[in-house]
């Protein structure tokens, strides 16, 4: 019998009304333990409670400490118990490294790995269990049907097997038994019966029954109320979930194999409708473990700056923190999800701050006209930037680069130059000085001043540097004449800048500088309609001299053009029709109609799952449809694709039908193209004004799918065109993807590259892939739901769950032929997701450019890149692969040495460093591996 309860940090109510009753309970149960030897207690599996309560009770530690190492009570291994779908794979692996790093100062983590109420279970999770030392899993959502015992081996994409406890009735199966001292017997009997059914025969090792449940403290006197049972042939007695599991064998032989993710609804509720609702909240997370994981650790550990690791130590606190499966998930009351949107911008912000902290040193070396580029990704690579620009010269702009390689530029905006023209009262110019802040003037500095008396002029220029001589009171001093006009003009002037968009080269996960420069009208080879950068000798003999063998094949992107509806690359052709939607054509004559439909329809479920209206309506024609041209190319075209509906204001629940009233709906679709990349970028923005309803973008695939593939955590997992059910829940087969999803046939297929957590169903017999780009309902969960049997929390409202106001989504479409592998739709979505980053320089303006620095080189054909880091001196990186292969690893200063380590940072055995300073990892498909790297310099 374990005792245990299973703390939701927040969820109903927030976190520190939940922490006041976790206090309370965790006084009663140390209390007791303080005064009963037999009493056992199991933390949840998460340290975060531990935490949580002694912060409030520090006094208790050295008790909490001495019951750990007496094996009494079992804490960790996780920090936190996360939703294993909404947070990213690295995520993952820092929640159980700083909960079985933080269990060991107590005393020692429990060495399972409990996963008591996710709602479904990732792939890759036996994979990161056993690279953590974690011979065991326990589950209870999403183990599918055909497992009829308690124990079945889990195996992980790379073929890592775990042995795994399966619950029975969940992590509260014993919940009642103590509640009445006289029926304590009678139901022991009954549970023992009924969890016998799950062991095979032969099966003589202990068996387990878990005695808690939801913020709940076991009885007083549990240990004498079992004594006092009698029960035939049983013995009961307390015991936590790591003694249990030392009675348990650690081989899977014999053992039923369930492969891959844990979604199955058939022995319990998985509650999938927990991907889609509060979407804002999945944007956050994406966003922020993106700025952490992929830019504000690669470069505080590339480029020499652990004096920011606490606030990276911050960011992943509050990122971890959120992970939570009552939080991230958008499940709990109205002020837990908004504490949660505002650790996730703490978390986004610390890891900005870091950026830009290393960004701004590291840009002390490039003049102040010029900037400095980061690449996150482990490959060179030629991308577009983005960069407002002081305006070199009257004409066409170009960036240079240190080597004198010129990237034409695209200007997309000039800023206004005359800033302020006023008349001002001479008695007034007191107050018209006390602008000035500083140097600093209307957001830019003060370049120069000048004060004619004759016209009665006083004129500032502003820039984006200024002049660090400047001083406000001699302003004051030159107007400060005995006799004057009786007014004077005030003009501020702005240097003129220019927002530009170039194609530039930066080295793998490291820093390239540019500087804009004027182009000469009549250079062939910087022309408007060229995006492709141009080194300076290619330049020359594009005014005359001979081609040299070096010009072979380097002839770069087509440029973007716009006729009419259409903008096309060279690449990918998309054409807008009569009612908004999209035609997307490739080369090769892969064509698909009808992409980015947008649909709304009725949501009169929960936060847990969706519910469609006893009789709903579907809205999908727009009653006006026009079509904008923001951006015209030759490095980016931007169109703009304005919808018009009159979506219903709500849901009328009891009738089980969609409001009449009717509120009006624009939709704008932004459809971004750029030289070089074979998709369309898309964003969706509107002004959601309504109540109770889900809105879905619609892209018919080119071929039916028999199954879709979708990106999450350390693997691309597929999935059928439907879900097994049984288990008190209709098995909607909507599914989650963080990095994307594709599905299609042999005539073709269509990918969608994510920068979030997202829902999608294959729809209409596998013709049409369906993302849910919002979800509005109005309570946490209902008594009464039409595609689930019991309520999955309390009845409670949630009006911040209809999220109304400004909503979007950011999202890419890529049509491609073959399988999603060999089509390169890992390396899409990397690109898609990591645009490069730009610091504006700061060193003097007559400087040169510095050099392009390579950070760290990742090649091999399928390997992703999922972190780099500091581990204590050294560069720590995580790949994954998807198919057996060679990682080849380099580093621009040289690798003086290398080594495997496990999950969790523990060195193991050293790699070999061949000649060219490069290491050769062999890694199986799905493998997770890390490595740590001595880097020279």
């Amino acid at each position: 019998m374990v005792s245990h309860t299973h703390w939701d940090r927040e969820w109903y109510e927030p976190f520190q009304r939940f922490r006041l009753r976790l206090v309370a309970l965790l006084d009663e149960v140390f209390d007791r333990m303080a005064h009963d030897e037999r009493q056992r207690f199991t933390l949840d599996g998460q340290l975060a409670a531990v935490d949580d309560y002694l912060e409030v009770r520090p006094e208790r530690r050295e008790q909490v400490v001495a019951l750990v190492r007496a094996g009494r009570l079992a804490v960790g291994p996780w920090q936190i118990l996360l939703d294993e779908f909404l947070c990213s794979g690295e995520n993952i692996v820092r929640n159980l490294e700083r909960g079985l790093a933080r269990s060991a100062g107590l005393g020692g983590a429990m060495p399972v790995g409990y996963l008591p109420d996710m709602f479904g279970h990732v792939a890759q999770m036996p994979q990161l269990l056993a690279g953590a030392g974690l011979a065991h899993a326990c589950v209870f959502r999403g183990v599918p049907e055909r497992v009829r015992s308690h124990a079945f081996a889990w195996q992980a994409p790379d073929g890592t097997t775990i042995r795994t406890e399966y619950l029975p009735g969940g992590y509260g199966n014993a919940a009642g038994l103590m509640d009445d001292p006289r029926l304590v017997t009678r139901r022991a009997v009954d549970l023992a019966e009924r969890l016998r059914g799950w062991r095979p025969e032969g099966d003589d090792t202990p068996i387990l029954a878990m005695y808690g449940t939801d913020h709940a403290a076991p009885a007083p006197d549990a240990p004498d109320r079992l004594a006092a049972a009698d029960v035939d042939g049983v013995r009961l007695r307390l015991g936590t979930l790591a003694e249990y599991f030392a009675t348990q064998p650690t081989t899977v032989d014999g053992l039923p194999v369930v492969a891959g993710e844990l979604r199955s609804h058939a022995r319990a509720n998985i509650l999938p409708g927990v991907i889609s609702v509060r979407a804002h909240l999945k944007q956050a997370m994406g966003r922020a473990e993106r700025r952490v994981e992929r830019y504000a650790e690669p470069l505080a550990a590339l480029f020499h700056d652990p004096s920011v690791q606490r606030f990276l130590d911050m960011a992943w606190t509050r990122l971890i923190d959120a992970s939570c499966h009552d939080s991230v998930t958008g499940c709990g009351c109205d002020e837990t999800a908004e504490q949660v949107a505002a650790r996730l911008a703490e978390a986004d912000q610390l890891g900005r701050a870091v950026c830009d902290l290393v960004g701004a040193r590291l840009a002390g070396g490039v003049p102040r006209d010029g900037y400095l580029l980061f690449n996150p990704t482990p490959a060179a690579r030629t991308a577009l930037v983005r960069l407002d620009v002081e305006a070199p010269g009257d004409g066409a702009v170009g960036l240079v680069g240190a080597d004198g390689t010129v990237a034409p530029a695209q200007v997309l905006d000039r800023a206004r130059t005359l800033l302020a023209d006023d008349l001002v009262p001479t008695a007034d110019l007191p107050a018209v000085l006390t602008r000035v802040h500083g140097r600093e003037l209307y957001g830019q500095e003060i370049t120069a001043w000048s004060v004619s008396p004759d016209d009665a002029t006083l004129t500032f220029r502003v820039a984006r540097h200024g002049d660090p001589a400047f001083d406000v009171e001699d302003v004051r001093l030159a107007l400060a004449a005995p006799v004057g006009p009786d007014r004077w003009r005030v003009r501020i002037v702005a240097a003129p800048r220019l927002t530009v968009a170039a194609l530039v080269e930066v080295p793998a996960l490291g820093l390239a500088a540019v500087r804009p420069v004027a182009l000469p009208p009549d250079d062939p080879a910087t022309r408007a309609d060229n995006p492709a950068p141009v080194p300076e000798a290619a330049r020359a003999r594009a005014n005359g001299a001979a081609p040299g063998p070096e010009d072979a094949g380097a002839a770069g992107p087509a440029p973007v053009t716009v006729v009419g509806r259409a903008v096309d690359n060279g690449l990918l052709r998309v054409e807008v029709a009569e009612d908004g939607t999209l035609r997307l054509s490739t080369p090769d004559g892969l064509s698909v109609d009808g992409v980015a439909r947008i649909v709304d329809g009725g949501d009169v479920g929960d936060s847990y799952n969706y519910a469609p209206p006893a009789a709903d309506e579907l809205v999908d024609k727009p009653r006006a449809v026009r079509t904008v041209v923001v951006h015209e190319g030759p490095v980016v075209a931007v169109l703009d694709v304005v919808r018009e509906y009159r979506w219903p204001v709500g849901a009328d629940v009891d009738a089980g039908s969609r409001r009449v009233d009717r509120e009006t709906a624009t939709v704008t679709t932004r459809v971004e193209l750029r030289a070089g990349e074979p998709f369309a970028r898309l964003r969706l923005s509107f002004d959601n004004r309504c109540d109770d309803h889900r809105v879905r973008l619609h892209l018919p695939l080119p071929a039916a799918a028999r199954s879709s593939y979708a990106e999450g955590q350390f693997a691309v997992v597929e999935r059928g065109l439907t879900a097994e059910g049984g288990g008190g829940e209709v098995p909607l087969p909507t599914f989650p993807a963080s990095g994307f999803v594709a599905a299609g046939g042999a005539e073709g297929s269509l990918a969608v590259l994510l920068t979030q957590p997202t829902e999608y169903e294959v729809t209409d017999s596998g013709r049409e892939l369906a993302v849910t780009v919002l979800r509005a309902i109005g309570m946490l969960s209902r008594n009464r739901h039409a595609l689930r049997d019991e309520p999955a929390g309390p009845q409670l409202p949630t009006p911040l769950a209809q999220c109304r106001g400004e909503r979007s989504v950011e999202l890419a479409v890529l049509p491609f032929r073959g399988d999603w592998d060999s089509a390169g739709v890992l390396a899409a979505a990397e690109a898609y997701r990591h645009e490069l980053l730009d610091f504006p320089g700061s060193g003097e303006p007559s400087a040169g450019l510095p050099a392009p620095v390579t950070g760290v080189t990742v090649d091999g054909d399928g390997v992703a890149l999922t972190s780099v880091r500091d581990r204590d001196g050294r560069i720590e990186l995580r790949v994954v692969a998807a198919r057996d292969t060679n990682a080849v690893i380099g580093a621009g200063r040289g690798v003086r040495g290398a080594w495997r380590a496990d999950l969790i940072g523990r060195a193991g055995e050293p790699l070999p460093v061949d000649g060219d300073g490069r290491v050769r990892l062999p890694v199986r498909a799905w493998e997770i591996a890390t490595i740590q790297l001595d880097l020279a310099g």
